[in-house]
């Protein structure tokens, strides 16, 4: 798919202002003419198992984290746009008391992974794999992704024999409606990679079962493939960050943005923000603009503290060839700080809290346990 700019940022502030007190749609939403389409696209990265705003190791409640928390911001956003996409990015099922305690105490033999059943909630649309998923093992792995009520693809794994780990890429047919009301069909077409230093990382759970070949190599693999196929949009999840050099190819979203064919790149691992100032000195990547190496993209922290959001302008000839003309990129948070303070921007979201209350419950109820006991009189010096 082609691309080129469209929506000056003098279009774009008077269509904000036109809607006035009215439900505030994109500009892209509010402007789309016939053969015009407004896409969101929705990101979570890095969740970590982070489903309740609550911080176990510290047995207290935090504003700064939950996809519970996220999720209040869904419908607002779906509400803001034409038509909508909601993708995860991976590190999903590792990274606090809660995944410990699904992983080694109480297992997956009734039920759906807490984070799996609290996103079945919300309507992803796919996800990929992060370099956390491996942390239990592939039994475990597979086990906890059976429960998800979405298509989950990795391009970059493959079987000691070869074959792909995973569904490599997905491609699928969705209906926008341009700004005439019109329907149109597009074909979507999501890729997923995962950091190949797994290997290293999680040697004892994976050598002899799995290997991984380079995100970019993959890429050059898979992209074409997709496009014989009559793919119109590739956007890649790419659980890997943002540097100048690839290296050794674990923070790989910079160069596999520049693989012809792929659209959009929605990235994460660092747990950063992306357009943020800490890539500001990145060649390729543009923090005004919100690309890599052109291509929108986004990185949306990590422990559901924002939600990334790439908007285009899409347009769509007689032929039914698709281009982007246009787009915006934010990654919008769920707090803010104030005077040193957190003030949460959103409360939580019910439905996705009661999706894994039982397992909040019981992981309170692990992290209270004690351990032992001591006579002797014990000091941290540090209170």
């Amino acid at each position: 798919m082609n691309s080129h700019s469209g929506l000056s940022r003098r279009a774009f502030l008077a269509g904000t202002a036109t809607l006035g007190a009215a439900v505030a749609l994109h500009p892209f939403a509010a402007l789309a003419a016939a053969g015009q389409a407004h896409l969101r696209i929705m990101e979570t990265t890095d969740l970590h198992v982070a489903v309740f705003p609550y911080d176990y190791y510290a047995d207290a409640p935090n504003d700064t984290l939950g996809l519970a928390r996220t999720a209040a911001l869904i419908a607002a956003i779906r509400a803001e746009a034409g038509n909508s996409v909601l993708l995860d990015n991976g590190d999903v099922i590792q990274g606090n008391p809660m995944g410990d305690y699904i992983a080694y105490e109480k297992g997956l033999t009734d039920g759906a992974h807490p984070v799996i059943a609290a996103m079945n909630t919300l309507g992803y649309e796919a996800g990929t794999m992060g370099n956390h998923e491996f942390n239990y093992g592939l039994e475990f792995l597979g086990a906890a992704l059976k429960g998800a009520s979405f298509p989950i693809v990795c391009t970059n794994i493959v079987k000691a024999d070869g074959t792909p780990f995973a569904e490599p890429y997905r491609i699928v047919e969705k209906q926008l409606t341009d700004g005439a009301g019109a329907t149109h069909t597009i074909r979507l077409g999501y890729i997923g990679f995962v950091p190949p230093q797994i290997m290293t990382w999680d040697s004892s759970n994976l050598a002899g079962m799995v290997d991984t070949i380079g995100i970019v190599e993959a890429a050059e693999k898979y992209v074409p493939e997709m496009q014989a196929a009559g793919v119109d949009l590739i956007i890649a999840l790419s659980h890997s960050g943002i540097a100048a050099e690839l290296g050794i190819g674990e923070n790989a979203s910079l160069q596999l943005a520049a693989v012809e064919g792929i659209d959009v790149v929605l990235t994460g691992h660092q747990h950063l923000v992306f357009p943020g100032p800490d890539f500001k000195d990145i060649p390729g990547a543009d923090i005004d603009k919100g690309t890599l190496n052109g291509k929108p993209a986004v990185m949306a922290g990590f422990w559901g503290s924002h939600m990334g959001l790439i908007d285009l302008l899409l347009e769509v000839d007689d032929a039914g060839k698709w281009t982007i003309a246009s787009h915006t990129v934010e990654a919008r948070p769920i707090y803010e700080r104030v005077e040193g303070k957190v003030k949460p921007l959103v409360e939580s979201e019910a439905e996705v809290l009661a999706a894994a209350q039982v397992d909040h419950d019981e992981t309170l109820a692990y992290v209270r346990r004690a351990v032992g006991e001591t006579a002797a009189p014990l000091h941290s010096y540090f209170t």
